[in-house]
């Protein structure tokens, strides 16, 4: 336990360092390394949720990573892509932060974060669907009307699986 005070004491202060310097000295980055900033606040999240095992810090590494990578790769290397694109080519890369979130919290925590990939799926989805509009759009369209479906299957279940119980309980009486 004192390993992780420690690794979490050096992480705030590095952290808190950087943030006092940044309000009285004026940084003129470039903006492709300006924009690294996010992945890099993510990096150290992971780094320090991984060293600590805690999964707590694993979620906003996940996140930040995917919006700063996201961010960087909309106006860098996928800048080619004007207009909606460069929207879906960022959800997709905030869809693998959020798949990132259940990959480092299986390998380096008890307890594997399965939860993410909900969210990070819908999320690349759009992005996938935007991207690359057409029939995929469309599909997006008709999920977005029909995802009430999804509810009442699952109520439905429910329903049938405590009847299953109070048969079964009933037999044993």
């Amino acid at each position: 336990m004192r390993k992780n005070n420690s690794v979490s004491g050096l992480f705030l202060v590095g952290l808190g360092l950087i943030l006092l310097v940044s309000q009285f000295v004026n940084f003129d980055l470039p903006q492709s390394l300006a924009l690294l900033i996010m992945p890099a606040l993510g990096a150290m999240f992971l780094i320090w949720g991984s060293l600590t095992r805690n999964g707590g810090l694993l979620i906003p590494g996940g996140i930040l990573t995917g919006v700063g990578w996201g961010a960087y790769a909309a106006v860098g290397p996928f800048a080619i892509w004007q207009g909606d694109n460069e929207g879906g080519v960022f959800l997709i890369f905030l869809g693998l932060g959020f798949a990132l979130v259940t990959l480092v919290t299986a390998v380096f925590t008890d307890k594997t974060h399965w939860w993410a990939l909900i969210p990070g799926s819908i999320i690349a989805f759009v992005g996938l669907a935007i991207l690359f509009g057409g029939v995929m759009l469309t599909m997006l369209t008709w999920v977005g009307k029909l995802w009430p479906l999804a509810l009442i299957l699952l109520g439905i279940s429910i329903l049938l699986g405590a009847n299953k119980n109070k048969t079964e309980k009933e037999k044993l009486v």
